[in-house]
């Protein structure tokens, strides 16, 4: 059974509500039955509800690196209350009896064991390859000639509204481009439809006009490059239905693609046995998209590269979606996707387990992080060139120390050369408002993770730090 820590709970809890209520029924002692099986691979017992009947719950770790949890009780958010609080309670040290292997459970295993023997069967050809899933090649077409649909009326729409002018963009006239803009929902192109919603939202925000405009010119720039290269890209993969599904960029997602884990795999992009550690978090409402977000930034302990974790809550779902949180942990996979692209990719996994930090670990981040600062800024100019890449990319850069100048707070390398530091309007946290409280001895010769942001109105760059990784500690400025 893997290591049960509040901390491993909390990180499969659906949100923070979920934790309370589950470590509530701990602290009220509606467990009147908590039982083990002899060899720790199952967790169960009876959690008291509002019936007469009590909700009976378990935790199978038969498979260490994919747990299953079942419950009695008819909640639509999973794991429930019930099955959290038998995990506090074992966390906690309560005495779980031991007992045999109930019936249904020893059934439920041997049918899973077979569907994963069949799983097996079916996946390897005699040559001992994987092979490549079946394409309704007919829905393609017709999914493909909808994206390129898409792609004409948004262009139309930006004409619209570039021949009008952004200045008059009233509430009226920005009222019926959102209404023509849910249109763009029957295209396929929700990636599309974010951006344009995100063009939107900046032209009726409530900056001053010099800065809103300037962002509105620049997304709009961008939707125009992703619509051209968009429209190439649909165009080519209709004139050749065998086509492979683009890897080079992260065109894909922009348009508004939903990886799935086996499309990854299938096109080489899962990598194996890896260990991450996290190096700072947010959760943030994208407007554009109606969704949560709840972005993680992580570096792969072997060869240093950071990536990045989303996970996506629409607003009206939300509370049946498991909000990601902090991990303070090492996770550990033995397959990580890589979502295409060129900086800061987007990962994620399916199966983790868990394993304490240490200071060597630490260490290693430390040893990653890039010392020539005129080197770093090439590469970030470099990366926002591509209007496809992400306009929020991070590094993790060595500071020699970090303080105050005559124009606020500035980090510098070895070679005395400075980056200035200040508000990345896309985060929306003050993190310099920490430094001051921070200990002198944390601000030399640390690793700090950075975020930057081109500034069109000044044409400059603007980075914010998110955190400090000290000698055998990160601290995270955001929370």
């Amino acid at each position: 059974m893997v290591a049960l820590t509040e901390a491993y709970i909390d990180s499969i809890a659906l949100n923070a509500a979920s934790i309370k209520n589950g470590k509530d029924l701990v602290r009220k002692n509606s467990f009147p039955i908590l039982n083990r099986t002899k060899d720790d691979t199952l967790l169960f017992g009876e959690c008291k509800g509002s019936g007469k009947e009590p909700y009976r719950c378990s935790a199978d770790f038969m498979h260490q690196e994919q747990p299953v949890y079942r419950c009695s009780c008819p909640s639509r958010q999973f794991p429930c209350k019930h099955i959290l609080g038998l995990l506090y309670a074992a966390a906690a040290g309560q005495t779980f009896s031991v007992a045999e292997l109930p019936s249904d459970i020893a059934e439920k295993r041997e049918k899973a064991e077979k569907r994963e023997e069949k799983k097996k069967e079916a996946a390897v050809t005699g040559d001992g390859a994987s092979p490549k899933r079946k394409v309704n090649k007919s829905a393609l077409a017709k999914k493909l000639a909808a994206q390129l649909e898409g792609i004409e009326l948004t262009e139309k729409l930006l004409k619209q509204l570039a021949t009008s002018g952004l200045a008059a963009a009233d509430a009226r006239a920005l009222r019926q481009y959102e209404e023509q803009a849910k249109q763009l929902g029957n295209y396929f192109v929700p990636g599309l439809q974010a951006s344009f919603r995100e063009l939107i939202d900046c032209l009726r925000s409530e900056k001053s006009a010099s800065s809103g405009y300037v962002e509105a010119a620049e997304q709009l720039t961008s939707l125009h490059s992703l619509l051209k290269r968009g429209r190439d890209y649909l165009t080519a993969r209709i004139a050749d239905p065998e086509m492979a599904i683009s890897t080079d960029s992260a065109l894909e997602e922009k348009l508004g693609h939903a990886w799935q884990f086996a499309e990854l795999r299938e096109a080489g992009q899962v990598r194996e046995q890896v260990e991450l550690i996290q190096l700072s978090f947010r959760s943030y409402s994208d407007q554009a998209r109606g969704e949560y977000v709840d972005e993680g930034y992580w570096m792969q302990l072997h060869d240093g590269q950071l990536v990045a974790t989303r996970t996506y809550r629409p607003f009206r779902a939300a509370k049946f979606i498991k909000e990601e949180d902090s991990y303070f942990h090492i996770v550990q996979t033995k397959e990580l996707a890589v979502y295409p692209g060129e900086w800061n990719r987007r990962a994620r996994w399916e199966e983790m387990t868990l394993r304490e930090t240490s200071a060597a670990d630490w260490q290693a981040v430390r040893q990653h992080a890039v010392k020539s600062y005129p080197d770093a800024l090439k590469t970030i100019k470099n990366v926002l060139k591509n209007p496809l890449s992400d306009k929020n990319p991070f590094m993790l850069l060595h500071a020699a120390r970090i303080g105050q100048t005559e124009d606020g707070y500035a980090m510098e390398d070895e070679q005395g050369k400075r980056i200035a530091l200040g508000h990345i309007e896309a985060i929306g946290q003050p993190t310099l408002s920490f430094l001051p409280f921070i200990q002198e001895g944390s601000l030399t010769d640390c690793a700090v993770l950075v975020m930057f942001e081109d500034r069109l109105d000044t044409g400059r760059l603007q980075a914010q730090p998110l955190a400090l990784i000290a000698e055998d500690e990160a601290i995270r400025l955001l929370y």
